[in-house]
């Protein structure tokens, strides 16, 4: 019998996203699905953090495994957990503003961190200024364009006085923006002049 958590249904990181669609197109091609040492192989990396990583997608309902089989991982086939690809458009800081570096190249991220009817990049995130609201260093960001935010709201906030870009937390007061990182061990910032570029609405996170 198939092992299957009664909980609802997780979201994968980004090591798990590429496990679930390795497995499925191993399966499909193959006609069974991988072995824990082909997908290690695969991924250059070891047996047990494989074995973590499906443990994971199992208690996130992302896919099942029969007990005493050995090709027996199948990724569940949902329309809403395939993965879509967007422009990974490059770095972000998420420390002290500095000019964002441009490498636009496609990355699969879960459908289901996106909604139709708008567009979506991701950026890769540098620094730690934002690890309270769980975004740490080497995380992508999955951000959806727009050119507003409510306060409080983390956004992709552009300086064109500086020609700098940072990710924070935005409040607006009067005659300025105030930019906040979500670190206690870091100071906010305010700027008179601010675009936004868009809304973080999903974390990928970095794997160890």
């Amino acid at each position: 019998m198939k092992e299957k958590s009664s909980t609802g249904i997780g979201k994968p990181s980004k090591r798990q996203a590429e496990i679930l669609q390795f497995a499925r197109e191993y399966r499909r091609e193959n006609g069974y699905s991988p072995s824990l040492t082909e997908i290690a192989k695969y991924f250059d990396i070891s047996i047990p953090t494989v074995h973590q990583h499906v443990s994971s997608l199992k208690e996130k309902n992302l896919l099942t495994t029969e007990k005493g089989k050995k090709r027996s991982i199948q990724a569940l086939h949902n329309h809403k957990l395939a993965t879509v690809e967007i422009l990974l458009m490059g770095l972000i800081p998420a420390g002290g503003p500095i000019e964002a570096i441009h490498d636009p190249r496609p990355i699969e991220v879960p459908r289901n961190m996106l909604s139709s009817g708008a567009n979506y990049y991701a950026l890769e995130v540098t620094g730690r200024s934002m690890i309270e609201e769980g975004i740490s260093d080497g995380d992508i960001v999955i951000i959806r364009e727009q050119q507003t935010v409510d306060d409080g709201e983390k956004a992709v906030a552009y300086m064109p006085d500086r020609n700098e870009v940072t990710l924070k937390k935005i409040y607006r007061e009067k005659d300025r923006v105030k930019l906040v990182p979500a670190n206690k061990y870091m100071e906010p910032f305010y700027e008179t002049n601010v675009e936004i570029q868009g809304k973080v609405v999903g974390v990928l996170r970095k794997e160890i």
